[in-house]
Protein backbone atom coordinates (compact mmCIF):
# COMPACT_ATOMS: atom_id res chain seq x y z
CA UNK A 1 0.00 0.00 0.00
CA UNK A 2 2.83 2.40 0.76
CA UNK A 3 4.34 1.83 -2.66
CA UNK A 4 1.14 3.19 -4.18
CA UNK A 5 1.70 6.54 -2.46
CA UNK A 6 5.22 6.72 -3.88
CA UNK A 7 3.98 5.72 -7.32
CA UNK A 8 1.22 8.34 -7.13
CA UNK A 9 3.76 11.00 -6.12
CA UNK A 10 5.99 10.14 -9.07
CA UNK A 11 3.17 9.98 -11.61
CA UNK A 12 1.49 13.18 -10.43
CA UNK A 13 4.81 15.02 -10.19
CA UNK A 14 5.90 14.03 -13.68
CA UNK A 15 2.52 14.90 -15.16
CA UNK A 16 2.60 18.28 -13.43
CA UNK A 17 6.02 18.96 -14.88
CA UNK A 18 4.93 17.86 -18.34
CA UNK A 19 1.95 20.21 -18.21
CA UNK A 20 3.75 23.23 -16.79
CA UNK A 21 7.13 23.14 -18.50
CA UNK A 22 5.97 23.91 -22.07
CA UNK A 23 3.80 26.77 -20.82
CA UNK A 24 6.71 28.22 -18.86
CA UNK A 25 9.09 27.91 -21.82
CA UNK A 26 6.57 29.56 -24.14
CA UNK A 27 6.10 32.48 -21.77
CA UNK A 28 9.86 32.92 -21.29
CA UNK A 29 10.52 32.80 -25.04
CA UNK A 30 7.83 35.39 -25.75
CA UNK A 31 9.09 37.62 -22.92
CA UNK A 32 12.66 37.45 -24.24
CA UNK A 33 11.42 38.34 -27.72
CA UNK A 34 9.54 41.35 -26.34
CA UNK A 35 12.68 42.55 -24.54
CA UNK A 36 14.74 42.19 -27.72
CA UNK A 37 12.16 44.19 -29.67
CA UNK A 38 12.21 46.96 -27.05
CA UNK A 39 16.00 47.11 -27.13
CA UNK A 40 15.97 47.31 -30.93
CA UNK A 41 13.42 50.11 -30.93
CA UNK A 42 15.39 52.01 -28.30
CA UNK A 43 18.55 51.61 -30.38
CA UNK A 44 16.70 52.97 -33.42
CA UNK A 45 15.42 55.91 -31.40
CA UNK A 46 11.79 54.82 -31.67
CA UNK A 47 11.30 53.63 -28.12
CA UNK A 48 7.97 54.06 -26.41
CA UNK A 49 7.56 57.44 -24.74
CA UNK A 50 5.69 55.95 -21.79
CA UNK A 51 7.71 55.09 -18.73
CA UNK A 52 6.19 51.62 -18.56
CA UNK A 53 7.60 48.94 -20.74
CA UNK A 54 5.24 46.76 -22.70
CA UNK A 55 5.22 44.00 -20.11
CA UNK A 56 2.58 41.43 -20.71
CA UNK A 57 2.23 38.46 -18.43
CA UNK A 58 1.47 34.90 -19.40
CA UNK A 59 -1.53 34.29 -21.62
CA UNK A 60 -4.74 32.86 -20.19
CA UNK A 61 -3.87 29.39 -21.47
CA UNK A 62 -0.39 29.57 -19.99
CA UNK A 63 -1.74 30.75 -16.65
CA UNK A 64 -4.23 27.90 -16.59
CA UNK A 65 -1.56 25.33 -17.41
CA UNK A 66 0.81 26.75 -14.79
CA UNK A 67 -1.96 26.73 -12.19
CA UNK A 68 -2.84 23.12 -12.97
CA UNK A 69 0.85 22.22 -12.85
CA UNK A 70 1.25 23.88 -9.47
CA UNK A 71 -1.76 22.06 -8.06
CA UNK A 72 -0.45 18.74 -9.35
CA UNK A 73 3.00 19.39 -7.88
CA UNK A 74 1.46 20.22 -4.51
CA UNK A 75 -0.54 16.99 -4.71
CA UNK A 76 2.69 15.11 -5.50
CA UNK A 77 4.34 16.66 -2.46
CA UNK A 78 1.35 15.61 -0.36
CA UNK A 79 1.58 12.04 -1.66
CA UNK A 80 5.28 12.00 -0.86
CA UNK A 81 4.63 13.23 2.67
CA UNK A 82 1.99 10.53 3.17
CA UNK A 83 4.41 7.92 1.81
CA UNK A 84 7.14 9.02 4.21
CA UNK A 85 4.84 9.05 7.22
CA UNK A 86 3.19 5.70 6.45
CA UNK A 87 6.36 3.78 5.67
Amino acid sequence: MTVLWLLAAVVVGVSGGMIGWPAWRGYQARHAGDLNAQRYLAWRGRASRSSQSAKVGPSVGERRRLLISGILLLAAAGCLIVYLTVS
